[in-house]
């Protein structure tokens, strides 16, 4: 089970005060409580510019993904069979994968590496590896709470692998119990995975009713989707 850290000194704003990108607040810190405070609000965290400070975001809408609505396309389940799964074997390197300076929009920096480090060591934040005999070739890191998997990043050195660790994430939560994928925002990437938009109302709905779900232990049973 994970470690419960000492609470947040900080209290958020309203989810609804926003602007029209999404923008709840900027600065606080990014210690392990204020961090969980955050997403059970429906807020994350992420720097308002490259090297700035912190900005916690809600946008309107949301993107999702309903576990069970996971699109696997008939290349990538072709791809998928060349893979191996493995969950938190490489969680450090997972993340460094994410914060390469030569992808576009980068935004994960040594504060932000250290405090989804330090929330790893609490048994929050996972991350979903995909491996090609001994290389590590993608995967992707986020926080789950209770049965939400909030992903934060992804990365690929090998064509579909952090596209099949998404899936072999969304196929290990899949249980009898409320389970949803955060992935902030819906892209036309993800769009053909099976991500949607929801409005930020039905989001913090949702997000009530996940929350309270047992924690997910995606991190047994993580395997090649079907």
């Amino acid at each position: 089970m994970p470690t419960e850290p000492p609470p947040t000194p900080w209290v958020f704003p309203s989810p609804t005060e926003v602007d029209e990108s999404g923008l709840v607040a900027v600065g606080a810190d990014l210690e392990p409580g204020t961090i969980l405070a955050a997403y059970r609000h429906g807020f994350f965290p992420m720097a308002v510019e490259s090297g700035g400070p912190i900005g916690w975001w809600s946008p309107d809408p949301r993107g999702i993904l309903e576990p069970d609505a996971m699109h696997i396309s008939r290349s990538l389940r072709r791809s998928i069979r060349r893979f191996e799964f493995r969950v938190d074997t490489a969680f450090d390197d997972v993340v460094d994968g994410c914060a390469d300076p030569a992808r576009p929009h980068g935004w994960i920096d040594d504060r932000v590496r250290e405090a989804y480090r330090r929330l790893h060591e609490l048994g929050w934040a996972h991350s979903v590896e995909t491996w090609c005999g001994d290389q590590l070739v993608g995967g992707l890191y986020g926080l789950g709470i209770g049965g939400l998997f909030a992903a934060e990043s992804k990365f690929h050195t090998m064509t579909d692998a952090s596209k099949a660790a998404l899936a072999a994430l969304a196929a290990g939560i899949i249980d009898d119990h409320p389970r949803l994928i955060d992935v902030q925002w819906r892209t036309d990437h993800l769009a053909t995975l099976g991500v949607v938009e929801i409005s930020r109302r039905t989001y913090l709905r949702r997000l009530r009713e996940v929350v309270q779900s047992p924690d997910s232990s995606f991190w047994l049973h993580t395997h090649a989707p079907e």
